[in-house]
């Protein structure tokens, strides 16, 4: 029996494997139709085509004892698991049953510049009772995920894994789990829309109630810990506080009553279930519009394999940081008992957890808080490439400056001053290597998100979304070879959307 067929690959709380959630044919595809993003403009010889349709609409969701009325994929949150082979080509018609326009994007997926999901910019939006069809080839195997492209959407339950399988992936696991992870707001007396008017009207020291602003003093409703230990009721902070973090004590805006896994608050989580000595391997997705999360497996220590679909060499770690649309897959060898998956959410009160079982005994506390949170916690960006991955050595042939810029009063981002609407975008040229110092100049961190392409770290590593803490620097380089317009910007949906967004584009 080979190792595929031994072990399980058990997607938590989906229910829906690639097989199961889409149908596939090898047929050549026909000539794209009016309303469809041409990704790819016909299936090549042996190509496999995988078809699949979502329904963005109002829905009311249980997050385990919570209900809330919201927006989504269907009935389920996240939404339709997607999974395909790399080579394969994706056919998925949307349709928009929503009371407004929308868009989807393929998070991390290096396609062709049409099927990109970024109204004004790749396509027109998808107007309510409207359908769409995204039609690409996803050439890269990883963990990646799908959300829209429209205002804030992102923070209602828009959103849902991408796995690309990779065919000369060993599968040197017994069970996979998908964890995705998320701060939630909707349906609980504001909508993100009302929670970014509510920003970006603030103008004076008073801002907005709700709004988690770390040491900020004076406002009510917010966070004043200023990275102390007190914060999470009942809970052990033991030596690890948002002050311990690199990237500071004032890590988002707002102060969400929910954070989840898999759709799930910790009074009522996800149970995955295993056996002792069994090897599982973790796809983690940080689906959050607002939230960097430390993640961590109570009792075990993980191993990372890779970060943003890209392998690593093998790093152990106690827990580890995500930012905003980052994923990593990790494997673990399971101890015998009940163990809390967490992630805390980093400046801010609550957390979001899953529990792991492999044997008898209670389940934790819902507030309880893994020791491994307080050891040691990986930084994504330290970690070293497997050779596989690495972007072919080469001298940029230009080099450019991009400055993250803002502040909280008033509610105002941009890169090098101006917000989008007012940027100069970046021109490069296709073919060239392209050098982008990327200079965090905020008190804030901020994932950086490239669509449409990978960037290397000065260590070689492979992302494409990275999270820069205050006052950082980095250099990336990206390899102009998808030429098209596309959206550079912060993964804070918040931040993007007041200001911090720009485009490369590609000069004929």
């Amino acid at each position: 029996m080979d190792t595929l067929s031994r072990r399980s690959l058990l997607v938590a709380g989906f229910g829906l494997l690639g097989s199961g959630a889409l149908a596939a044919c090898s047929s050549p595809a026909p000539s794209l139709p009016a309303g469809v993003g041409a990704g790819t403009a016909s299936a090549g010889a042996g190509q496999r085509i995988v078809d699949t349709a979502l329904t963005a609409r109002p829905v009311t969701l249980d997050l385990g004892g919570s209900t809330v009325a919201t927006w989504a994929y269907g009935d389920s949150l996240p939404g339709p698991l997607i999974r395909a082979t790399a080579g394969d080509r994706l056919r998925i018609r949307v349709e928009n049953r929503l009371p407004a326009d929308t868009t989807v994007h393929w998070h991390g997926i290096a396609l062709a510049n049409g099927a990109d999901g970024v109204p004004g910019v790749t396509q027109d939006p998808i107007a309510a009772e409207a359908t769409y069809t995204y039609d690409f080839t996803a050439p890269d195997p990883g963990t990646y995920f799908y959300h829209p492209h429209v205002g804030v959407q992102l923070d209602r339950g828009l959103y849902a894994p991408l796995i690309i399988d990779d065919p000369r992936e060993p599968g040197a696991y017994d069970h996979e789990w998908i964890l995705v992870l998320d701060d939630w707001v909707d349906g609980t007396g504001r909508t993100p829309d009302e929670v970014l008017a509510a920003l970006t009207s603030s103008r004076d020291n008073g801002g907005m109630p709700g709004m988690d602003h770390g040491s900020m003093g004076g406002m009510e409703g917010m966070d004043m810990s200023s990275g102390s230990s007190e914060g999470m009721a009942g809970m052990d902070h033991g030596a690890m506080s948002a002050g311990d973090s690199p990237y500071g004590d004032d890590a988002g805006d707002v102060a969400y009553p929910h954070y989840l896994v898999n759709g799930r608050v910790p009074a009522d989580p996800e149970v995955l279930t295993a056996k002792p000595g069994q090897k599982v391997r973790l796809r983690i997705i940080n689906a959050a519009a607002d939230t960097i999360f430390t993640v961590a497996l109570g009792g075990h220590r993980m191993t990372v394999t890779h970060t943003d679909g890209f392998p690593v060499q093998p790093q152990d770690t106690d827990a580890l940081y995500l930012g905003m649309g980052e994923r990593y897959d990790a494997t673990v060898t399971l101890a015998e008992g009940v163990f809390p998956f967490v992630a805390a959410p980093l400046g801010k009160d609550g957390q979001a957890m899953a529990l792991v079982r492999t044997g008898a005994g209670n389940p934790p506390p819902s507030s309880v808080r893994p020791a491994e949170l307080d050891r040691s916690v990986l930084i994504g960006a330290d970690l070293t490439p497997a050779d596989s991955a690495r972007l072919e050595a080469r001298d940029p042939d230009v080099s450019l400056d991009l400055a993250m810029t803002g502040q909280m009063n008033p509610y105002e981002w941009g890169f090098n001053g101006a917000p989008y609407g007012q940027h100069d975008p970046v021109q490069i040229q296709e073919g060239q290597r392209v050098r982008l110092t990327v200079a965090n100049h905020t008190m804030m961190a901020h994932p950086l998100h490239l669509h449409g392409h990978t960037f290397a770290l000065p260590n070689g590593l492979r992302k494409d979304t990275v999270l820069i803490a205050p006052m950082q620097s980095m250099a990336i380089d990206v390899q102009a070879d998808n030429p098209g317009n596309w959206l550079i910007h912060c993964h804070n949906i918040y931040h993007a959307e007041a200001g911090m967004t720009t485009e490369l584009r590609y000069r004929p």
